[in-house]
């Protein structure tokens, strides 16, 4: 009786799990008060994640245990999560309601002043302006909308105690009669409100309507999901030319997006799974969707996913494409747990969870899009493993989360860059070397003693090797040479997912990358390297075994 609702993941068994995987915040999908689309009703399926708000001040009662106690529960919740050091942050949906177009139900807003509370069409005010593509747009523009929705937003933040928002289709918020405004009422609202101000505000940033497309374009104080981010890894990966000099931008926080106006590194959130799209193990398990669920002749959901099979269409007892499946999982899960900015990874993708090739599982309340927690394989718990490891060399390492972004610039005081890029023969990369679109092998090197100064901490200075080879076939790497009395200390191979110890490595002798996978590296020294090798130690002891997966019954 607890599964899906507020009780449920407040559950000691799921708080535990969560803790021992690592991560510090959860993000839920949309728990404002929703109702169901009339046209899935029909077809007799249901609105799975919630993107059709109706009531903005009030917890979905569908997923308290109890829904007269629904208030209680969600804060009960909330609570157990801080207990255990988790931010809980709402994906919130404040660009469009469940009311629909002038074809849909008068619920709430039409009935009260539909010409203040939505976008109209200028010259036939009976329609409405659709830059959601959901029916109805939400008229930011007007003060008392604009009021509603911070009312709303404050109220989540005091009352209900949660951390932050994720934002639905943002740039409709910033938009004003003109277009987007990143000095729009709402944004500017946000950066002087000494409650909103405050707290986590991420923007998707994107919606249908002209200029929407605004990744980069936010103002200070947001972060923004990084598409290009997604799409950029997921071609590298499965091997398309011209890949390697967009990927330089995204492993180091997009900065050709976000470096300006004091923004920092986290504005990017970077990801390679959502719950729009593909799950990690359908992306190298599928070349196509497979939505026919859901009842549209499988023309929803996007087409373009930049995802690979590996050979075959969904599940295979192919030893060797399995294989290959696996340490593309990890190849994908390392890329966005070891770049700059901020990561964000898919529940369940940490341990291989498929949605059976659908990529618009909106309308699935059934076992396409549920956590089947008795069904994760040896292959899901190594996974897991792999996983709980790459997070804890994240926050052993401050180098893979610097507060600053990386230029390669050379620092005349410091005689050191930043970060540098190899190329396979060890010597830094050539214009031409980007350029060619057969790239698809080089390194990135984080030096550490470029760091930003402050409090020292342990590993805080320590300089580390990113080797990324999406070659189908391996290549020769010849590492830089190490200052003197200092060696280089393997962290991660992919292909060896279950390296326990800090692997020392021998300079002058070529590393040879396995095709199709990612090497970190540490560099460490012969004497008073005890902070950077405990760290890196304890790390890799954090993957040893998978963190505990609740029972089905307790979720």
């Amino acid at each position: 009786e607890m599964r899906g609702t507020y009780a449920g993941l407040a559950a000691p068994e799921v708080v535990a799990y969560l803790r021992g995987l690592g991560v510090t915040s959860v993000e839920l999908l949309p728990v404002h008060t929703f109702v169901n689309d009339g046209p899935l009703v029909d077809k007799g399926l249901t609105n799975y994640w919630g993107y059709n708000t109706i009531s903005f001040f009030s917890p979905a009662r569908r997923y308290a245990r109890n829904p007269a106690f629904a208030f209680s529960e969600f804060k009960e919740m909330v609570a157990r999560l801080h207990d255990a050091n988790l931010e809980v942050i709402l994906d919130v949906v404040y660009n469009h309601t469940a009311e629909g177009n002038e074809r849909g139900p008068t619920l709430s807003f039409k009935g009260i002043d539909n010409a203040s509370y939505y976008r109209l069409m200028p010259d036939e005010p009976r329609y409405y302006i659709n830059d959601t593509g959901t029916g109805n747009t939400v008229n930011l523009s007007h003060p008392r909308v604009l009021q509603m929705v911070t009312d709303s937003l404050r109220y989540w933040a005091t009352e209900m105690r949660v951390d932050g928002f994720r934002f639905d289709l943002a740039t409709i918020l910033g938009r004003e009669p003109h277009g987007f405004d990143e000095g729009g009422g709402f944004l500017d609202s946000c950066r002087q409100d000494p409650v909103l101000s405050r707290v986590k505000l991420i923007a998707e940033p994107w919606d249908i309507g002209p200029g929407g497309y605004q990744v980069g374009g936010f103002p200070p104080g947001w972060a923004e999901w990084n598409d290009r981010f997604r799409d950029t890894v997921r071609a590298f990966w499965k091997g398309d030319e011209g890949m390697a000099a967009d990927l330089a931008a995204r492993l180091t926080a997009s900065g050709d997006k976000f470096n300006r106006r004091g923004r920092k590194p986290w504005a990017s959130v970077n990801f390679i799974a959502a719950h729009d799209g593909f799950t990690l193990n359908d992306l190298v398990s599928y070349n196509d969707k497979h939505n026919m669920a859901n009842g549209e002749d499988n023309r929803d959901g996007h087409s373009n996913n930049h995802s690979w099979n590996h050979g075959v269409e969904g599940p295979t007892d192919d030893p060797e494409i399995q294989a290959l499946r696996e340490r593309q999982k990890r190849n994908l899960l390392a890329t966005v747990l070891l770049s700059q900015g901020t990561p964000m990874i898919l529940a369940g993708d940490e341990f291989g969870r498929t949605q059976g090739g659908n990529n618009n599982t909106y309308c699935q309340d059934n076992e396409i899009n549920w956590v089947d927690w008795d069904g994760i394989d040896a292959a899901g718990q190594e996974l897991a493993a792999f996983a709980r490891k790459l997070i804890a060399l994240r926050q052993s390492f401050p180098v893979l989360r610097r507060a600053r972004f990386l230029t390669g610039a050379y620092n005349e005081e410091l005689g050191v860059k930043d970060v540098a890029w190899l190329n396979p023969a060890g010597t830094e990369m050539e214009p031409e070397q980007w350029e060619d679109p057969n790239t698809r092998c080089f390194g990135l090197l984080l030096d550490g003693r470029a760091q930003a100064t402050g409090i020292r901490r342990p590993a805080s200075d320590a300089t580390m090797l990113l080797v990324l080879n999406a070659h189908h076939e391996a290549v020769e790497f010849s590492l830089p040479e190490p200052p003197a009395a200092q060696r280089w200390l393997l962290l991660v191979d992919t292909n060896r997912p279950e390296l326990e110890e800090p692997e020392p490595f021998e300079f002058g002798h070529p590393f040879t990358v396995t095709g199709r996978s990612l090497l970190l590296f540490v560099l460490r020294a012969e004497r008073g390297g005890g902070a950077i090798l405990a760290a890196a130690r304890s790390a890799l002891l954090a993957g040893t075994a998978p963190p505990p997966f609740p029972a089905a019954g307790q979720v």
